[in-house]
């Protein structure tokens, strides 16, 4: 019999491996794209392109997820993300690399599914710290992805770590075919006739607290994606760093956010509150997304980045164990894909609304540059904050069926 610590490892690995991907290209796709002669507009959409596909598919890896269970939707979609990275590897014009990605971002719709996996092996009271899981392998995927991708690339070509990526899902489909029971039994899943997504969805909800935890949910993304769509470009400007020391800052964020959703954020859910936690968070990471642009020296800025480290690591583990307490047990999987799908378009936003936003600060000299974004990024957490007081302070949602 697995035991649920094998199953949360395959699960983390599961993440990771979408983490350690997104990563990867980050440092290396604009370049890979050049190399086809793509013009800038080709290159946003190019990395664009996967959080939309995201948005449009994670409510439907969900809602299928709840019909026929966890692990044929894990299956195919880890083999789908291998598919999309060994395309990425090979590809030979620059249609293969749109196509390949828009593949990728499909097949990652499924944290959603994961998360609805860690549901269902978990006590309600449990959700917090398991879903910190979850939380713990996007910071490792945010400190390893960028540094893997950025060795290989210089070392070996461009498509090497594309190649990496796609065994190493490859391997997790192996893992999640070959060990991975079905969490979901057969009593538990959708009967019938197909039921629309919406409005349905929100029969099978607390509405009130499942409506706040996902704008809740997306401001946040928002906010964060704005300063990671203008990080490089900020502290080169402003500091004069160069890429090496933006991943090294960027690592911080990512062992911060590691050790937090790893292992702290249950003893803290049990302390405080979920709710509480969030609302923090949001106080905390709106802090250092003002205080970045406003800091005048690297020590400064290092610290507000902390903050944000902090703030973040708080509010994603527990916005999504909240969203999990407020939805019926069959209905898990399509709540927290619609909350996932709402965080990938908030990463598909963010970095437009940094492209109009960037312009303005242009000509007003160095110890002005990014304020703007930086301080809507702020306003978008304050408006978080104010959303997180509607949340339930209980541990439990009355209304959930679980």
């Amino acid at each position: 019999m697995t035991t649920n610590r094998t199953k949360l490892g395959i699960i983390f690995f599961t993440i990771f491996i979408d983490l350690v991907g997104f990563g990867i290209v980050i440092p290396v796709l604009p370049r890979y794209a050049e190399h086809f002669h793509a013009t800038p507009w080709q290159i946003g959409w190019l990395v664009g392109v996967f959080s939309l596909a995201q948005f449009l598919c994670s409510p439907l890896w969900g809602q299928l997820s709840d019909r026929i269970g966890r692990k044929p939707v894990l299956v195919v979609s880890t083999l789908g993300t291998a598919a999309g990275f060994f395309l990425m590897g090979w590809a030979g014009t620059l249609w293969m690399l749109f196509a390949a990605r828009l593949l990728d971002g499909i097949s990652g719709g499924n944290i959603g599914t994961a998360q609805a996996y860690i549901a269902d092996i978990s006590a309600p009271e449990e959700r917090a710290k398991r879903m910190g899981l979850i939380g713990a392998a996007f910071g490792l995927g945010f400190i390893f992805g960028p540094a893997i991708g950025g060795w290989m690339a210089t070392h070996y070509g461009y498509g090497a770590p594309m190649l990496l990526a796609g065994g190493m899902a490859l391997a997790n489909s192996v893992l999640v075919i070959l060990i991975l029971p079905e969490s979901l039994p057969p009593e538990k899943r959708q009967k019938g006739a197909k039921e629309p997504l919406f409005p349905t969805l929100f029969e099978h909800v607390e509405k009130r607290t499942y409506i706040t935890v996902v704008a809740t949910y997306f401001l946040m993304i928002a906010g964060f994606s704005l300063m990671t769509a203008l990080f490089a470009l900020f502290l080169f400007h402003r500091y004069d760093l160069d890429a090496k020391s933006t991943g090294n800052i960027l690592a911080l964020i990512g062992l911060i956010g590691a050790f937090i959703q790893g292992g702290l954020i249950g003893r803290l859910s049990k302390r405080f509150g979920d709710a509480n936690l969030a609302s923090a968070g949001a106080l905390l990471l709106g802090a250092g997304l003002l205080a970045l642009p406003l800091t005048a020296t690297v020590t400064l800025m290092v610290w507000a980045c902390v903050l944000v480290a902090l703030g973040n690591s708080l509010m994603m583990p527990t916005l999504s164990a909240i969203s999990s307490r407020s939805a019926d047990s069959e209905w898990q999987g399509r709540a927290l894909g619609v909350m996932q799908s709402a965080g990938s378009l908030a990463r598909w936003i963010g970095p437009v609304v940094t492209g109009i936003l960037l312009p303005l600060d242009l000509g007003s000299g160095k110890s002005a540059y990014a304020r703007t974004p930086f301080f809507a990024a702020a306003g978008l957490l304050v408006l978080a904050f104010l959303l997180s007081l509607w949340l339930p302070k209980s541990k439990a949602v009355k209304n959930a069926k679980i």
